[in-house]
């Protein structure tokens, strides 16, 4: 886990978010009336159950949403917190929207840390990999767990590589939510053509299903913490 040292928890709910989430706070909750992170306000939303892995989040994504929100500041987090109901109906299926995600974390970086030959590196691996991808059909087994690989394996660490520049820049705040700003809508954007591929009441659906559970979450619903299974799925 990427943090910085010396931050506050959050005590209120920020203004803008669906009424009767938790309290934002930093890093992973084992019950609501403890507080949530963004990713766990996401699954309150997406499905009621409460862990920083809903499945309506594209695992990149999540992984991505819970580095910003430990490491940014109060004022910071508080003011992503309605991103919540975004990251709940966020899970593009196009193969190449992993190293997409990733590669433009590392090309945020590299604006940090122009001189960085790793960085270099790892965005080349993202662009290349994005473009063999861009037209992949979904693919079976095979495909699946080679993206799987792929996720676990350099895609994760070059996410970390990248990110851990970005929580020790001096803008880190403003560096970090506006790249988590730009992923989800861009998230949202792909989510959406591939729902319309499938049919078009795909995202209409799903976003029905966000309503749904955000009306569920203001009654008081909501549920203890769960193993973060979709984290470890395929992207």
């Amino acid at each position: 886990m990427i943090t910085l040292p010396g931050r506050r928890a959050s005590v209120e709910p920020p203004a803008g978010a669906p009424s009767g989430l938790p309290a934002p706070g930093r890093f992973a909750h084992l019950h609501p009336d403890d507080g949530a992170c963004l990713m766990e306000a996401a699954a309150l939303l997406g499905t009621g159950r409460f862990t920083d892995s809903p499945a309506g989040t594209h695992p990149a994504l999540a992984a991505l949403a819970r580095v910003v929100n430990d490491n940014v500041g109060d004022d910071a987090r508080h003011a992503l917190w309605p991103l919540a109901a975004d990251l709940a109906d966020a899970r593009p299926a196009g193969r190449a929207y992993p190293p997409l995600l990733v590669g433009t974390v590392v090309d945020a970086a590299r604006r940090v840390c122009p001189a960085s030959r790793r960085l270099a590196r790892n965005g080349r691996a993202c662009r290349q990999r994005t473009a063999r991808l861009a037209d992949a059909p979904a693919g079976g087994p095979a495909a699946r767990v080679a993206d799987l690989l792929w996720w676990h394996g350099p895609g994760r660490r070059r996410l970390e590589q990248a990110l851990r520049v970005l929580c020790a820049a001096p803008e880190a705040d403003r560096l970090l939510s506006r790249l988590l700003r730009q992923a989800v809508t861009r998230a949202r954007e792909d989510a959406g053509v591939s729902a319309a591929r499938l049919g078009a009441g795909g995202m209409g659906e799903g976003r029905g299903l966000v309503a749904a559970r955000q009306r569920d979450v203001r009654a008081g619903g909501g549920g203890r913490r769960t193993d973060s299974e979709a984290d470890r799925a395929a992207p």
